[in-house]
Parts: structure tokens; sequence; C-alpha cells
């Protein structure tokens, strides 16, 4: 059992009173049960840190277990993107499971169904059948075909297995009550016949079961012990245990469901349909686009796996659903990326600084510390020359008295170098300035214990040598959407809150130890944000993610507004 000084949420308090009346800890097991149809997003990576989370906290087996019901929607890609997500996330199965390994066994079952008058063949179209269901307040009526044979619907469901009739001709349902109140148990479909090719049993069936019917069942199959869905998942736990009850022995384990909300994240879509039209209709670039709320996405962007399992655990699960402000993400993976980013020097938009009483021709290496928040610390050597690029922004040639960054006439700390004071500027024809000189402090080197080297100036900024500089894209991201709950509003498509700002794409120069750097490596540009190497980076040309900028600009805009 788990520890009672934690506080438990209320999927644990279901858990520790099952086994206060006597469930077995041993039989305790759980799953993931993705639908292979699309990447998993954020809101996956809430239900995959509940799922194995309890695994690891009970010792208890979580199985893998994809919901291939629908060929017509699901391919292998999907497949391998969700395995990779689980284990980017940090998390091992116990078993990976499909639901197309019982296709047999669901089958057989349906016929059983048959035998006993649980279930018929449905001739009716599915316009036909719609009417005939009902509504809330109405109940249904009976199908014309609901009292056909055993015998004639054992036929039809053989002939359906094999391939005989067309699609839309025929359906098995479950025979159960056309006026329950509860509409899902209105002789809920449990077959129906698709010529499709499905991505792991090929073409061995034209009938394909549908999830009710065969969620149920695969955690039974399984032996899971408790079978965690979101709350619109709800309605359906009535169904879901009128198909255990069919076949349940006892002897066995008998899958609980139990339903918890969704945790929708502000700025962003977590529908599979929605972010796939994204992907088709060409507003993102892949499902793996930087925007995206995939958490191939996030891995893209430069999240960390950390990150995210601290966010799930910050929002905890809850009864009711409600919409979770993205800035704790961003929140959640500053904190991360603080601890584990190494900080580095780059220039995203450049203005040349010429020393001019530096000696021509000379450059020197010196000391900068990785990571301040290292146990051991560890350092790497930068070069210095007379060219530089500052940050265009560290510059102002008439400054107010809050101003503390470099200006004429005053002092500032180029970052692990020297103290330099603004002389003059040189301007184009349109009075934009193309180069700062300086002057420097030769005596007042970072870390050189002179007097000089300890003077307190105000300002500090960072800067790349030219000499050195290496070139690089720098893809500076934002929200995708511009609205907090861009699909909250039915009578609004979503796609007309995409912000026309989420993707700038500009030339920075970054200091050459960034030369060797690998996809997904993970740096802090000093002063201005969290950077990740972008899979398109090669040694020819760096690609540059922008991550989460150091504090969460979104909020000094909505205090605006």
């Amino acid at each position: 059992m788990m520890s009672e000084e934690k506080s438990l949420n209320f999927i644990e308090q279901i858990i520790e009173e099952d086994l206060k009346k006597g469930f077995p800890k041993s039989n305790l097991r759980f799953r993931f049960p993705p639908e292979p149809n699309g990447y998993l997003h954020v809101g996956h990576a809430s239900a995959i840190c509940l799922n194995f989370g309890l695994g690891l906290d009970y010792q208890a087996p979580v199985n893998l277990r994809f919901d291939d019901t629908n060929p017509a929607k699901e391919e292998q890609e999907f497949v391998d993107a969700i395995k990779k997500d689980v284990s980017w996330l940090g998390y091992q199965w116990a078993e990976e499971r499909y639901a197309s390994d019982y296709f047999q066994q669901l089958y057989d079952w349906a016929v059983i169904f048959i035998k006993n008058g649980k279930a018929y063949i449905d001739s009716q179209t599915s316009e036909d059948m719609a009417k005939q269901k009902g509504t809330p307040t109405q109940v249904g009526t009976d199908s014309p075909f609901r009292n056909r044979s055993v015998e004639e619907n054992l036929e039809l469901f053989e002939k359906m297995k094999n391939g005989d009739f067309p699609e839309g001709t025929h359906v098995l349902r479950a025979k159960i009550n056309m006026s329950a109140t509860n509409m899902l148990m209105r002789d809920p479909i449990m077959y129906r016949i698709l010529h499709k090719h499905h991505h792991r049993t090929g073409d061995a069936w034209c009938i394909y079961p549908m999830y009710d019917w065969a969620h149920g069942e695969s955690d039974y199959i399984e032996g899971i012990s408790h079978s965690l869905c979101t709350l619109e998942f709800l309605p359906h736990r009535e169904l879901y245990d009128w198909f255990l009850d069919q076949i349940y022995d006892a002897t066995k384990t008998r899958p609980k469901q139990r339903e918890f909300a969704r945790r929708n994240l502000s700025h962003t879509v977590v529908s599979k349909r929605k972010l796939m039209q994204l992907v088709q209709e060409g507003y993102v670039s892949s499902w793996d686009d930087p925007r995206m709320s995939t958490i191939s996405g996030m891995r893209r962007r430069g999240y960390t796996p950390t990150a995210i399992r601290n966010f799930a655990k910050t929002i905890g699960i809850a009864k009711r659903t409600n919409l979770i402000d993205v800035s704790l993400l961003e929140f959640c993976v500053r904190e991360d990326l603080n601890k584990v980013a190494p900080r580095v020097m780059a220039v995203l938009n450049p203005v040349k600084l010429v020393i001019t009483n530096y000696p021509e021709g000379s450059e020197e290496w010196l000391e900068a510390e990785n990571n301040p928040e290292e146990e051991v610390m560890t350092y790497r050597k930068i070069p210095f020359s007379k060219e530089l690029y500052i940050e265009r922004e560290d510059f102002q040639e008439d400054a107010n008295k809050k101003f503390f960054r470099l200006t004429l006439g005053t002092e500032v700390r180029l970052k692990n170098a020297y103290i330099i004071k603004g002389e003059k500027v040189i301007k184009d024809a349109d009075g934009v300035i193309t180069e700062i000189h300086a002057t420097y402090d030769v005596d007042s080197k970072s870390g050189s214990g002179t007097e000089a080297s300890q003077r307190k100036v105000k300002g500090t900024i960072h800067w790349v040598s030219i000499p050195h500089a290496v070139e690089a894209e720098v893809r500076v991201y934002d929200r995708l959407f511009t609205h907090e709950n861009p699909d909250g509003d039915k009578e609004v498509d979503f796609k007309e809150y995409i912000n026309p700002n989420s993707l700038q794409i500009i030339t920075g120069y970054v200091e050459p130890s960034l030369q060797s750097s690998n996809p997904e490596d993970k740096y802090q540009f000093q002063r201005l944000g969290y950077f990740c190497v972008d899979k398109d980076s090669s040694a020819q040309k760096l690609v540059f993610n922008k991550t989460v900028g150091l504090r969460d600009s979104w909020a000094k805009i909505e205090a605006k507004e």
C-alpha cells in the first residue's frame, strides 16, 4: 500500500479502499490504451503519468495497449510515435498489447452472445438506426431485425466476417434495452463491416469491433484491475459492465472502470482530429512541429520529460474538467532547464561593436562557467577579439537613467570579459547604427582579481566574437493560438484564433562551442531564453528552436490588456 503520509488523489483512494476490502495487491495491473490514429498530446501525457505513476507507486505492471480497431484511421507510424513518446517520458511498459491480439476471442464471444440471444444482426441503414434509437426524452423502438432467429444471425455474422457483404449493409448489435435511460444501452453496435487493410492483421478480417465492445473485454483478458478513462467515458461505464457481465468468470480479475477529468491547456487544442487538421491543412509543418501540443512537438521544442512529469504531478487528478494556464507548463519547463541547460552566448539581433584600443589582430580565450546550478562547477573557453556582436537592444545612443546597458560615455561589463565604455557610433545613410565604438579597461578582466576587475558597473551584456561567431538559424516560437480557449466556442472555427506570429525565423550568431552540438541538445542563451537544437540542424547549418523565455512574457501582455 501507499504511504499515508502522501495526500492521495481520488483514484488512489479507490485503489486503497479496494486493497482494504481484500483485493490482492499482487493482482493490481494498469494500462495505457491509446488509439494509433494520431500522435499523443499533452492530455495523453497526464494519462501516461497517472497510469505509469500508479504502476511505480504500487509496484504493479502497466501494459501499453493499442486500441487498433479502426484500420480506416490507424497507421504503424502512429504506433511507433506513441512508443517513442512513452519511452521518452521515462516509462517502461510491462507488455505491449493490441486489441487486434484479441480479434478471434472477441469474435468467439460475440458468437456466444448471438447463441444466448444477447446480440443480433441489424440490416437497417445508419440513418434508420439513428431514428429508431430515440432521444434522451423519448424511448427507442425495436429494430425490425431485432428478433431474427439465432441461426440466421449466426449465418449473417459469419458471412460478414468472410467479406460477403459491402460496408454499411449489416452490423452486429447487442440486445439490451431500447427503453434504457442511458442511450448507450439501446442496443449498441458491437461490429461493423470494414474492407480496410489493418496494419497488423492485414486483410484477415472484414469486420472490426467497436471501442465499447473491445475495450472492456481487452481489459478483462489482460487482467487489468483498474481501467482509468477520461470523464466523457462515464456514461460508457454501464455498458462496460454489462459486456463484462456476459462473459465474466469469478475466478479472474474483473476490471473496474473509473473516470477522471480532462485537463485542457490554454492557448492549445488537444483534439487529435483538430491537430490532424492543422497538419493536413498546412498551418503547421508536421505532427512534431514545435508549436503543437503533441508530446513529439514539445520534445522537438526542447521541453524535458522531467518538466512534463512535474507538470502532470502539479495539476494532479480531478473529477471536474478545467482549463490549465499554459504558463504553468512553461514554468515547469523553465524550472527544469535552469538546472540542466548549459549557459552559452548568442546574439540574435546583432550590431557590430569595435573595441578601438584592443590590439589589432589579437585574440584571447576567456574562461566561462557552464552552469552555476551545477554541484561541481565546470568551465569552457570562449574567444574574445577586437570586433564583437552585441544585441542591438543593448545599446542606446540617447538613454535615460533607467537604461543600464551600453550607451555613450557610460560603462558596462562584457560577460566573462572586460569593462567597456561607449565612445561613438557610425551610421548609414538612413541613420541606422552600423557600428558602435568603445574602449576597454585592460585591467578589468573578469576573474583576474585586480582592483579594476572588481569595480562595480550597473550593467552586464553578452556578446560573440565576430571572427569566431557561428551563424545559426533561430526559430522563435510563440503560442499557436491567441485565444486561451480556441475551441471553447462551438460557433467559431478554432482556426480563427491561429496566431499569425507564432513563428519567426531569424539569423543569429552563437559562440563556437555550439558548432559540435546535436539535435535535442538544450542551452540557455544568456539573457535571452532557453533554446534547443532542432533535428534540421547540421554541421553546415545550425538550427535552434526557442523553447521558452527566461520569464513569462505573456503574463505582461495579458496584464496590459
